[in-house]
């Protein structure tokens, strides 16, 4: 039984660590008896956490281009075929033998080259596996793609194929959850260094690369949030989701939010300092968000929901009188190979769904108060990476809380 905890992330001789050949198989089974339930045929996938899910494939991100650069196609039952940028063709012939095939495919933008790569390449494979009168689901496609699959394969009916990828990555195996638990590792070390280097004189900018740099340098493959989020002051109150050339200042609230990837899966850690010395206001804020957190915590156990976590923050936060500034965003989210997934904690958007918790689900929780005119800002994030057990809820981020904001 594989251990649920980061190992380290060298290949060693003297201890089993990480079985990634073992975990593409149950990766391929999962979605393989998702597409069975779901009464789907097959898939036709370009979202990179699905891809990466599927294939392994680790491929350069061009900003702007997700979901726009590589692609699998998956027979239910079949070895997953690589669609790959002609960028990643090579490699993959060299280095990735557990696909059933690799072909290249362009930029899936100009309706031409989209076309030429549905009638040459995507044609005959549909038909290599007995697709052409079968149910495929798609992710994440252009429209052009959409219009030619109806040209040149008319029987094809295209259904919701995210769907069944969420339904196949909802729990994750105990493999996942030892490289979730590296991810944090590398994500606790990011954000420990960035709040090391908060102090006065020294810019968003500035913490935010030096927290960067400690990512590369600990193994890892990018951040949780593309845009790396340190936000100071008043660049909390309302919340700036980003690292500017703002100055921090003594008496500076400094949020933290990068995170890291490690062999595709996500760490999703942020925390709150203060610059100095906080005010009285700033350390309540803090404390109702604190408390809201562990509460949240504690409640994340089989049989409860994710509306009964939302509820009792809220409720928390408002003994605090703060209930009414909570950050429009949704409370917390799922967490794995993709950066945020379902299911969503707190969401008020239309759609919304409750859902009952399971063991070896992952969650990042992230409740976000903020108040303005306070100065040096009044916005207070703390934000953990939570599985929930057979028992009582572990939490994998392990970077300590601010004491000094703590009444």
């Amino acid at each position: 039984m594989p251990a649920k905890y980061g190992l380290g992330q060298a290949a060693v001789d003297w201890e089993e660590r990480y079985d990634f050949p073992a975990l593409r198989r149950k990766r391929l089974g999962a979605v393989t008896s998702a597409i069975s339930d779901l009464g789907v045929d097959g898939l036709l996938l370009w979202k990179d956490e699905n891809v990466r899910y599927l294939t392994s494939l680790r491929a350069q991100l061009i900003a702007g281009k997700s979901t726009s650069l590589n692609g699998v196609l998956l027979a239910g039952g079949g070895d997953p075929v690589l669609l790959a940028s002609g960028g990643e063709v090579d490699k993959a012939h060299f280095g990735m033998p557990w696909v059933g095939s690799i072909h290249a495919v362009p930029i899936m933008e100009q309706p031409e080259l989209v076309d030429g790569f549905v009638a040459a390449t995507l044609v005959p494979l549909v038909r290599d596996h007995g697709l052409e009168n079968g149910k495929i689901g798609i992710d994440q496609v252009n429209m052009s793609l959409i219009r030619s699959i109806g040209r040149h394969l008319p029987g094809v009916e295209l259904v919701d194929g995210d769907a069944v990828m969420q339904r196949a990555r909802l729990v994750k195996f105990d493999e996942e959850i030892a490289i979730i638990e590296e991810a944090c590792a590398i994500g606790d070390s990011v954000t420990q260094r960035a709040l090391d280097e908060a102090r006065p004189g020294r810019r968003e900018l500035d913490v935010a690369g030096d927290a960067m740099q400690t990512l590369f340098q600990m193994g890892g493959e990018m951040a949780h949030v593309v845009t790396p989020y340190v936000a100071t002051g008043e660049h909390m109150s309302p919340p700036h989701r980003i690292s500017t050339d703002k100055i921090m200042r003594n008496g500076d609230l400094c949020f933290i939010d990068i995170g890291a990837m490690w062999n595709g899966y996500f760490a999703d850690i942020g925390r709150t300092t203060i610059i100095g010395k906080p005010s009285d206001e700033q350390k309540k804020i803090y404390t109702a968000v604190y408390e809201g957190l562990m509460a949240g915590i504690a409640m994340m156990r089989p049989g409860n929901t994710n509306q009964d976590v939302a509820d009792t923050i809220i409720a928390k936060i408002g003994d605090h009188g703060y209930a009414d500034r909570l950050f429009s965003l949704f409370i917390g989210h799922g967490i794995g190979i993709g950066a945020n997934e379902p299911p969503y904690i707190g969401e008020t958007l239309p759609g919304a769904g409750v859902i009952e918790l399971q063991p070896n689900m992952v969650f990042a929780v992230e409740p976000l108060v903020w108040v303005p005119d306070v100065p040096g800002g009044g916005g207070v994030r703390i934000e953990d990476m939570i599985l929930v057990t057979d028992g009582d809820p572990r939490v994998l981020s392990r970077v300590e809380y601010e004491e000094r904001l703590l009444v």
